[in-house]
C-alpha cells in the first residue's frame, strides 16, 4: 500500500497532485523527462483516471505538457508557473529550493517599503482597523502558528491599504513565504518579539507620514533579513 492510499481518501486527488510535483520539483522527474503514465500510475497505487486528472492540475501550472509521438513530459523550469500559490507551498513544504526564502526577501525589498508609503497616502480606516487587529493578534499569539497566522494577516492588510488591486495580490507570495519563514525564525528564536518593529509601520501610516511607513518597513525588514541569517548560522 502507498502512501498516498494509507491518507485518507478525503483528498486523494490533492495528494495525488502534491506527490507527482514534488517529485518534478526536486528533479526526482527532470526537465525534460517523459513521464510514463502507467508506470506513474502503478507506483501510486492509484487509477489511471486519477493520475491523467492531477496532470491536467499541472499542465495548468505550467509543469507539464503533452504532445502527439512525444507524450506527457515535464517543461524546462523557465515554463512554471512559480507565483502560483499552491506552487509557493510545495516549494517550501519539503524544503526543495531554500534559496527561494532569499528570492522572497529580495521581492519584499522592491515591494512593501513602496506598499507602506503609498499606504500612508491611502489608508482608510478599515484598513488601519485591520492593521490594529493584526497587531493585537501578534502580541497575544499563545504559539508559533497563531504568530504566524498573525503576521500574515498583518503584512496582507498592509497592501490593501494601498488601494492599488495588483499589489493586493502580491499576498500570494508572502503568504506562503511568510508562514515558512516564521515558522523557521521561531524555532530559533522562539521568544523573538516582533511587534514593535510592525507597530512602528502602522503609526507612520495613521500618520500620513510616506517618508516614515517606509522607512520603518525597511528596519523591519533589515531585522528580518538578521534573523534569517541566523537561522542560517545555526543550521
Amino acid at each position: 500500500m502507498t502512501g498516498i492510499q494509507r491518507g485518507m481518501s478525503r483528498g486523494l486527488h490533492g495528494q495525488i497532485v502534491e506527490v507527482m510535483a514534488q517529485r518534478i520539483l526536486s528533479g526526482q522527474i527532470p526537465q525534460g523527462a517523459t513521464i510514463n503514465v502507467v508506470e506513474l500510475q502503478a507506483d501510486l497505487g492509484v487509477s489511471l483516471t486519477a493520475v491523467r486528472e492531477a496532470l491536467k492540475v499541472l499542465t495548468a501550472k505550467g509543469l507539464v505538457d503533452a504532445r502527439q509521438k512525444r507524450g506527457t513530459f515535464v517543461r524546462p523550469r523557465s515554463d512554471w508557473n512559480l507565483l502560483d500559490a499552491d506552487m509557493i507551498r510545495w516549494h517550501f513544504d519539503d524544503d526543495v529550493r531554500p534559496e527561494l526564502l532569499e528570492e522572497l526577501h529580495e521581492v519584499r525589498g522592491i515591494v512593501e517599503p513602496a506598499a507602506a508609503r503609498l499606504a500612508a497616502v491611502r489608508a482608510e480606516d478599515v484598513h488601519l482597523e485591520a492593521l490594529d487587529s493584526a497587531l493585537a493578534a501578534m502580541s497575544s499569539a499563545a504559539d508559533d502558528l497563531a504568530a504566524a497566522e498573525a503576521d500574515i494577516a498583518f503584512h496582507k492588510a498592509l497592501l490593501a491599504a494601498t488601494g492599488n488591486e495588483l499589489l493586493t495580490k502580491m499576498e500570494v507570495i508572502m503568504e506562503a513565504g511568510l508562514a515558512d519563514r516564521d515558522r523557521l525564525v521561531h524555532r530559533v528564536k522562539p521568544s523573538d518579539d516582533s511587534v514593535p518593529s510592525h507597530r512602528r509601520v502602522v503609526d507612520a501610516v495613521r500618520a500620513h507620514d510616506p517618508e516614515g511607513a517606509e522607512l520603518a518597513m525597511r528596519e523591519l525588514l533589515a531585522k528580518a533579513a538578521e534573523d534569517l541569517s541566523e537561522v542560517r548560522r545555526r543550521k
